[in-house]
């Protein structure tokens, strides 16, 4: 055996800080610890990473794969094509060799047998079954720790820092003390052989930077969590459906930690819920009674919760539903990420309905956006959709940290008893008196004779008394639309970026990284300058409409099949329909900015005429006037 080089060979250029691992492990082996380490530890040097994690759904022992991406200039969206494949699971170890890039690093222990393969590859056996025996005396300990001994492994060859990856493996550890000395020995020897037996001969290299002050990593399941509690939300009922799970056992927890009196008493009340279908009638109810309340789920659940959904519009009951999003239909791919859920969440249940929906991009906006939903409900007086996905909830991303909600919560129109002694006579909870849409409400137990009414399912008139009248019907029903339009005053707004060119590219959740990066591509690599609009959320804003009246083209992202949010946009906002493109992504993965780039440059071909370049920018000139942009 050779001794390693400390640094890529002299001829060879390094690629520092710029490079994917892909970790193949099994499903249930105590991987996803060590693959949070090595995460962790990346970060811990400065360096801008992410962590994508792919798992089977159904039992423990199949393959799951880790995936990190180590890059100095910030895009954190999946890499196309790994650059560094460790293979720790046998039964997968072939396929994971076979599909590798020409030139990546292959990790995997020599007893798999696999250096004749792939000859076009960087091999690195590493007797990690020997290794491990060394690393831990426990016996039913070792098939936990060997997965340490690449994170060690990897310190050596790829330069990052041995102390950075033990103090992230306390982190990760820190309520298991005797966990982390179990695992400590296997980075530390890891690390000693890889330097005593690895003749390095790839490019890969990490360096310190300082580029992550001020930022954590967080799963947006969690950062959703932390929104809703520290903007009062004290009612949560919900039903177990992957990848929402963590959302409110998350909440639980940390309602736990800091939602309980001196006495012991709980300010809030979670409630696993038979089913979804019980889980929204108890938000319902919760709503109704003036709790501040929410649920999350997935697709089939949002299916499920039509028909309460369908009350909640009309009955105009206000709760939050987070919608984290899998590959549909029917059961699907539960363990994999879609935008598939636009149609089901925008138009949920039966008749004429249109809900708010907000679409988060990061943790820091699932932690933002989760006060928002609960102030729009209040304020609307009716269910609100955050519209989120596995991507973003169950992986871990880096993130801003998060700013402490100052702002008081926004109730709404609310009428107390003392506004109820001032009215002086007969109030009616669906009249719109101030012509946004919005009646006003009390709460059950408001101590005055005026404040009970009926709340109806049913037709009803402005007092909330039953009525099967046209009249009755269509001037609720115009109310409602009314409403509508005064939320999209209310809803954030998108973030564009630039109305200088004639092709722009619309898209929202977490197509973001990948989207940046593939203009930035564009621009570089093939000449082609793009304009952004990240949508933030429906019904669309006047921004939204006049980023497309200034574009020639715009190209829609999104990850279904069926182009959904392009439907709705042509539905809503008809006289655009013949400027939009589709960019679609659907196989379940996470959007990488090879997929945007190479469909737009596919697309792109039939070119708007370059002459039409002036009449564009008069016309986006004067379509902005002088408002300004967010």
């Amino acid at each position: 055996m050779s001794t390693a080089t400390a640094a890529p060979p002299a001829q060879q250029t390094r690629v520092v800080n710029d490079f994917s691992f892909h970790v193949a492990t099994a499903n249930g082996s105590g991987s996803q610890t060590a693959n949070m380490v090595l995460l962790r530890g990346l970060f811990k040097m400065g360096i801008p990473v992410s962590g994508k994690n792919l798992f089977p759904s159904n039992i423990q022992g199949l393959p799951t794969w880790f995936t990190i991406r180590v890059n100095k200039d910030g895009w954190i969206g999946r890499a196309t094509t790994p650059d560094i494949i460790i293979c720790m699971n046998p039964e997968s170890a072939i396929e994971d060799v076979e599909t590798a890039r020409k030139g990546a690093v292959l990790i995997y222990d020599d007893s798999l047998g696999l250096s004749k393969m792939r000859p076009d590859c960087i091999h690195y056996p590493v007797p990690f079954k020997k290794l491990v025996v060394d690393a831990c005396p426990d016996l039913k300990l070792r098939k936990l720790v060997i997965n340490m001994l690449y994170v060690g492994v990897c310190s050596a060859l790829f330069n990052i820092a041995e102390d950075k990856l033990l103090s992230a493996l306390a982190a990760q550890l820190k309520t298991k003390p005797k966990a982390v000395k179990v695992n400590e020995p296997a980075i530390t020897l890891g690390r000693k052989w890889a330097l005593e037996n690895i003749k390095k001969v790839d490019p890969f290299w990490c360096e310190p930077l300082n580029k992550n002050g001020g930022k954590i990593i967080i799963e947006g399941n969690a950062a959703t969590a932390l929104g809703l509690m520290f903007n009062g939300c004290t009612v949560a009922s919900w039903y177990p459906i992957t990848p929402s799970s963590s959302l409110c056992e998350s909440l639980e927890d940390y309602m736990r930690d800091y939602r309980v009196n001196p006495d012991g008493k709980r300010t809030f009340a979670v409630i696993q819920a038979e089913d979804e279908i019980a889980a929204v009638g108890m938000l319902a109810g919760a709503g109704w009674a003036g709790a501040r309340c929410f649920t999350s789920t997935s697709g089939p659940g949002i299916s499920l919760m039509n028909e309460i959904i369908g009350l909640g519009y009309f009955a105009e009951i206000p709760f939050v539903i987070c919608n984290v999003a899998r590959t549909g239909p029917s059961t699907g791919l539960p363990t994999r990420t879609m935008q598939g859920d636009i149609l089901n969440v925008i138009y949920a249940s039966h008749g004429d309905t249109k809900h708010v929906v907000i679409f988060p991009s990061n943790p820091k906006e699932a932690f933002e956006f989760a006060g928002v939903a609960l102030d729009l409900a209040d304020q609307l007086q009716t269910p609100i959709f955050i519209n989120s996905d596995l991507d973003l909830g169950m992986n871990y991303w880096m993130s801003d940290r998060f700013d402490y909600p100052t702002a008081p919560v926004k109730r709404g129109k609310v009428l107390h008893k003392a506004d109820l002694e001032k009215l002086k006579g007969q109030w009616a909870r669906y009249r719109d008196v101030d012509g946004d849409g919005i009646g006003y409400r009390t709460l059950p137990g408001t101590d005055h004779p005026n404040a009970a009414y009926f709340t109806r399912g049913t037709g009803h008139t402005e007092l909330a008394t039953y009525s099967e009248k046209a009249t009755d019907w269509k001037k609720n029903m115009d109310r409602l639309t009314r409403k509508f339009e005064t939320a999209k005053a209310l809803v954030p707004k998108p973030v564009i970026d630039g109305y200088t060119n004639r092709v722009g590219i619309l898209y929202f959740g977490t197509t973001e990284s990948a989207v940046r990066e593939a203009a930035s591509l564009l621009e570089k690599q093939h000449g082609h300058k793009v304009d952004l609009c990240r949508l933030r959320a429906f019904p669309f804003t006047r921004e939204v409409e006049d980023f497309l009246a200034t574009h020639e083209r715009v190209y829609v992202v999104e990850m279904n099949r069926d182009a959904q949010m392009a439907m709705v946009i042509r539905a809503e906002l008809p006289r655009f329909a013949m400027t939009l493109r589709s960019i679609l992504h659907y196989d379940g993965l996470p959007l990488t900015a090879g997929v945007v780039v190479e469909q737009f440059l596919a697309q792109h071909k039939d070119e708007p005429n370059p002459t039409k370049i002036a009449q564009s920018a008069s016309h986006a000139t004067s379509a902005l006037g002088t408002k300004g942009r967010d």
